[in-house]
Parts: C-alpha cells; sequence; structure tokens
C-alpha cells in the first residue's frame, strides 16, 4: 500500500472511530428494537423522512396530537395575520442539533426552503417567501393565498429541520442531523437503523441508550421475530397470526384505529365500470362483515365510508346498511344491459363481465380480501382475475390507463389535515395514482380544492360532507373497511405509545423492565 493510501485509511479509520467512540454499544439489553415493514433509502427527508421522524432522529415545528390537533414542535406557537396571508412562528431558544450547534432562524428558513422545493407538502403551498422576523427567534412565512392546511404541511416529515449547513448548492442533504432525543448511530439503508440517545435534547430526554430499526418485509418473518423476542415492537401484523402471538406469554398485542382505509380503485372509463349503476352493484355483492371478522379480525371495522368517524367533517353519520344485496346488485346490472347465461355469469354483447384486480403482498390482509372478493363477485356473475405484483403497478397502471381495478390500503392521515391527500387522489377528472381514476364530478372537484382558502367552519363542513355523499354516491373507489392496526408489544416493555398518525413511535417514553 503507498504512503498516501495509508495515509487516506488511517485518516477514514479514526472519521470512524471518532463518530463510533460510546460508552458503551448497542446489546439486547439496553436496545428498543422496532421491526415494520417500511424501507428507507436515502437520508433525505422528502424522501424517507417518515421513518426519521418516527426514530425521533427529526422534529418538525408543529406537531400533532392523538386527536389530530395542531400542537407545539420546535415553534412554541405561531399566529396568522387577519387576511391569511402572513404566518408568524415562535421558535424555541433552547434546542440544540445533534452535532452541538443551537437551532436558528436560519437554518429553519433554509430547510422550509428546501421543502418546498422538493417533493412534499409544503411544495404545492401558495408561498411567496420565507424569511426570518424581527427578532432572532421568528420565522415569517408570506402567502400569496390563504391556505388552510399550512399548519397541517408544517407538521409533514418532509418540513424537518436540519442545520442550514448541511445541504449543498443542489439541495442535496450531506449528513443527517436533526433535533430529536436520538440522533444517528448505525445506516444501513434499505433495511437498518440504530440511533443513539441525545443527552442534550430540549424535550423529555429517552430512558433507553439505543434504538433500532429492522426492515422485514415478509408478514411471516415480523411474526416470527416477535415471538422469538429478537424484536421488542412489531408493527404491521397479519391479522391472522395476531391471536396466536396474543396467547403467548411474551407479548401484548396492541389494537389501535388508524385513518386508513381498505379500498377499491376503480377505472370509472372502463367500459364496465362507466355507470354508476354497475360499481354500486359490485359495492352491494361485497360481504364486508365477513371480510372484517375473518380476514381483519377487527368485525367493527367494515365501512362504505371512506374516512373515519374521527375526522367527523368528512365522515357521514348516518350512512346506509352494510349488508349486501346480491337481489338488488344482480338487478343493477340488468338496468344497465347485462344478463346471465346459463352458468349464472352476466354477460353483455356475447362478452363476459369480467375484469382485472391487481394488489401488492407488502400488506399480507389484501392478498386475502382480493381473494374473498373473487369469490364473492363470482356469486353476483362477475368473473374477477387477481394478480398479486407489486404497488409500482398501480400508479403505473393508473397512467398508462391499462387499470380496471386495485385493492390498496390508503392513509388518510399521511397529513393530519385529509384535505390535501384528498385533492391529490379526487381534485381533477383524471384523479391520483391512490385516488380515484377517470372519475367526473367538476362541481365537487373544484369545491374540494377550493376548501384550502375556506375558514368558516360551517361552509368547510358542507363541502366536505357533500365531497362525502359523492364518493358514497358515485363510488370512484369503494371503501371496504376501516384499519386497526395490529402491533406486537414484549412485555419486557414499558410506556409504550401508539400513534394513529404514524408519526412517532414515542421511543423516549418506553423503558424496558
Amino acid at each position: 500500500m503507498s504512503f498516501k493510501k495509508m495515509n487516506a485509511a488511517l485518516a477514514s479509520l479514526i472519521i470512524l472511530f471518532a463518530s463510533n467512540a460510546h460508552a458503551e454499544a448497542p446489546t439486547p439489553e439496553n436496545t428498543i428494537k422496532v421491526n415494520a415493514a417500511f424501507e428507507f433509502n436515502s437520508i433525505d427527508p422528502s424522501v424517507s423522512g417518515y421513518l426519521y421522524t418516527r426514530m425521533q432522529v427529526l422534529e418538525t415545528l408543529i406537531d400533532v396530537d392523538a386527536d389530530g390537533k395542531l400542537q407545539a414542535g420546535l415553534a412554541t406557537s405561531w399566529s396568522t395575520s387577519r387576511d391569511g396571508l402572513t404566518w408568524r412562528l415562535q421558535l424555541r431558544d433552547d434546542v440544540l442539533f445533534h452535532n452541538g450547534d443551537a437551532m436558528t432562524a436560519k437554518d429553519v428558513v433554509s430547510s422550509l426552503n428546501v421543502a418546498k422545493r422538493k417533493q412534499g407538502p409544503l411544495r404545492s403551498a401558495p408561498i411567496a417567501d420565507i424569511s426570518m422576523g424581527d427578532t432572532a427567534q421568528e420565522v415569517v412565512i408570506t402567502l400569496t393565498t390563504p391556505y388552510k392546511v399550512l399548519g397541517a404541511a408544517l407538521a409533514h416529515y418532509s418540513a424537518s429541520i436540519l442545520p442550514a449547513g448541511k445541504y449543498n448548492f443542489e439541495d442535496k442533504l450531506t449528513e443527517l442531523v436533526g433535533t430529536g432525543p436520538y440522533k444517528l448511530y448505525e445506516f444501513k439503508p434499505p433495511h437498518k437503523l440504530v440511533v443513539e440517545k441525545f443527552d442534550q435534547y430540549w424535550g423529555q430526554m429517552a430512558s433507553m441508550p439505543f434504538a433500532s430499526y429492522l426492515t422485514g418485509h415478509r408478514a411471516e418473518a415480523r411474526v416470527l421475530q416477535a415471538r422469538s423476542g429478537q424484536s421488542d415492537i412489531v408493527f404491521g401484523l397479519d391479522p391472522a397470526a395476531a391471536p396466536m402471538l396474543a396467547r403467548s406469554n411474551k407479548v401484548e398485542i396492541i389494537k389501535s384505529k388508524l385513518p386508513r382505509t381498505l379500498v377499491l380503485k376503480v377505472n370509472a372509463a372502463h367500459p364496465y365500470l362507466k355507470k354508476i349503476e354497475a360499481r354500486q352493484a359490485l359495492s352491494m355483492a361485497i360481504e364486508r362483515k365477513g371480510i372484517s371478522m375473518a380476514v381483519l379480525r377487527t368485525p367493527d371495522s367494515a365501512t362504505t365510508q371512506l374516512l373515519p368517524p374521527s375526522m367527523s367533517d368528512w365522515h357521514i353519520s348516518d350512512a346506509p346498511s352494510l349488508d349486501k344485496n346480491l337481489d338488488k346488485a344482480r338487478a343493477l346490472l340488468e338496468q344497465i344491459g347485462w344478463k346471465r347465461n346459463s352458468d349464472g355469469m352476466f354477460e353483455r354483447d356475447g362478452k363476459p363481465f369480467a375484469l382485472r384486480l391487481i394488489t401488492y403482498a407488502d400488506r399480507p390482509e389484501l392478498t386475502t380480501v382480493a381473494t374473498a372478493l373473487q369469490a364473492q363477485w363470482k356469486k353476483l356473475g362477475v368473473d374477477l382475475k387477481v394478480d398479486i405484483t407489486n404497488s409500482s403497478a398501480i400508479p403505473a397502471g393508473h397512467q398508462d390507463g391499462t387499470l380496471n381495478l386495485a385493492l390498496i390500503a390508503r392513509n388518510y392521515g399521511f397529513i393530519v389535515d385529509p384535505l390535501l391527500t384528498l385533492i391529490k387522489d379526487f381534485g381533477q377528472e383524471s384523479g391520483g395514482d391512490w385516488g380515484s381514476m377517470n372519475w367526473h364530478n367538476p362541481q365537487i372537484q373544484v369545491a374540494l380544492k377550493g376548501l384550502v382558502n375556506e375558514n368558516n367552519p360551517d361552509r368547510y363542513r358542507a363541502t366536505a360532507q357533500a365531497f362525502a355523499e359523492a364518493v358514497a354516491t358515485e363510488l370512484p373507489v369503494i371503501p371496504i373497511a376501516s384499519y386497526t392496526q395490529q402491533t406486537s408489544v414484549n412485555k419486557r416493555i414499558e410506556g409504550f405509545r401508539f400513534d394513529p398518525f404514524e408519526r412517532n413511535f414515542y421511543l423516549n417514553k418506553i423503558t424496558i423492565k
């Protein structure tokens, strides 16, 4: 080895040693071990920030409580001008980054401006300017039009705050340095992340020295991790496996309601699905209660609504019965020209009523529900082919127009206010990759987009209810069940808390017996 290469190798070794020169190393006894299905492949908050906020490395200006209400985060307070065009945020004055530097308004302005240029809810916000305010700890955001959901956008992981100097001239992040109770210790994308307690955290200090995250793609593997004790907290359990795990004396199963819905995405331009009556017939033939009980193992999760009661503006309180009605469903299909053949299957113009549904195996219940739908629609007289593929096939099928139906689990709590997600999914005739497809209701779609400027709560609710009624009647997507997250928690864990908006694992509140 040359002298030059030896010096370079020695320098690298010194840097590696310095960055890992800790009083202790992770062990099973001092580490909270988390397992879930989500991969990560970048340190950029706009790409993989969902994991770094959950593991409490990164934080945002505004936080969210369990009821979806905005609360103080790195900003202690915020105010809006009378015309809704100016937001002033007061920053905490005792916040340190993991490199020891104090957080300043300059760092916040830098982070938000980068977030505005990258993928995330701030990108579509009508922001004219983000600047430092009149005091050292004030940030001012100026809008071109009022924007009701700016607070929710600032609570999104893509708006996490990092030091200004960590972004290069191309907005590329060079190092993951946050403000949370844990800092980065080991980074092995796409599967393993280890974080270490940050002793100078401004809020509640973590009790456990380390926490680790491991990606587990296969549901069976996650169950084994939970049962063997190799993982302390396992998210996204296969509902069928939860009862078996619950019988173990090592773990507890925590069931938590989520603002996520199991829905059928429908191509409303497909010749067999274009008529509202066809979509209504397919919906009427679904045995939702049976699916909820036998597959999801949560009998009360059956629904015909897109959003849960907790999002009351968007939920119809007197929704119709969930009971299936094959006779009425068949009558609707006959009204639009379909006739049953000798085998009981529907035909029209000599062609069978046959559809292709695609779904993905990342969530194990989807494939089982897809098989159930295949059997239930066969009783109706509709032939359904099910293809299990990658989740990327759904947006691809939307974009090229080849998709018939897709079974998906859509998270409407991606941003705490569902409005931005709903606009993305339903706000234009072409729809969204994970929402409607070729659904034409211009009055509702225009009104939906107009809600970002609506500050009157009564008018906001009236429009939200009209949207919910339109979805329930016209079925651009067909809701089947609301989600209950089933989480395995090892009994050595104390203080586990579930975030229904999946922003935070609350690791700093956990201790180990």
